[in-house]
């Protein structure tokens, strides 16, 4: 049976890190688990835990009052659910502006992954476009903050719903009748992609609902009576 991986076996590998880059280094000093100290510089502080927890962070956080130096450190393991961990946490600690520190038990060697560093996130202008256009599509406002993604009227679903109901007030029609009488521009292209399956083609350029858009009618019936054309 493995023996059971104790904060206290990260200490001594965590001490040999930082006096090889010459720290004075001493455990438990105050809340800090790591204390090293060099020169006039900012001491380093490094949180030590057997794994990535709430707490952990929670910890390298509070001991950003005391210097902006400071690391957290878990064991590394060799599975794959560690290294995924790993990648996230990274990311994590990057935006945290902490340091992020994995130890390898079984020889004391020790990798700094992240030194800690002020966060500056990168804004997408792309993303951002694409939000606002969404927003500037959706008519109304059909959706409760918070809710699950799934079944929520986006612009796409919102002309899709448009294009039903006419089809149900005027029954099979040609694409660019669907289109001038539902406002939607692209209801040819929305229509023959049929990305939810509520649509089917009667015949060449003319479109009519299918079953799966006669119960998407029944489950957006609210949405579609709200629906105004003027």
């Amino acid at each position: 049976m493995a023996a059971r991986i104790r904060e206290t076996d990260l200490y001594a590998p965590i001490k040999l890190l930082l006096e090889g880059q010459g720290y004075e280094v001493k455990g438990e000093i105050g809340s800090a688990d790591v204390v090293g100290v060099r020169d006039d510089e900012e001491p380093v502080i490094v949180e030590l835990k057997t794994g990535f927890s709430l707490s952990l962070f929670h910890q390298g956080i509070d001991r950003q009052s005391l210097s902006d130096n400071v690391y957290v450190a878990v064991p590394q393991l060799k599975t794959k659910a560690f290294k995924g961990s790993l990648k996230a946490n990274k990311s994590l600690c990057r935006r945290l502006g902490l340091g992020l520190i994995s130890v390898r038990l079984k020889d004391g060697h020790s990798e700094i992954h992240i030194d800690p560093a002020p966060y500056r996130p990168r804004k997408s202008k792309p993303k951002q476009a694409r939000l606002l256009r969404e927003f500037a599509r959706l008519v109304g406002d059909p959706n409760k903050g918070g809710a699950t993604r799934q079944g929520l009227i986006t612009a796409y679903r919102q002309d899709a719903l448009r294009c039903i109901k006419i089809l149900i007030e005027a029954g099979p029609l040609k694409a660019a009748e669907v289109s001038k009488l539902s406002q939607v521009e692209h209801a040819r292209r929305l229509m023959a992609d049929n990305h939810y399956g509520w649509f089917e083609r009667v015949t060449t350029g003319i479109y009519a609902i299918s079953p799966k858009g006669c119960k998407a009618a029944t489950d957006y019936a609210d949405e579609i009576e709200r629906i105004n054309f003027n």
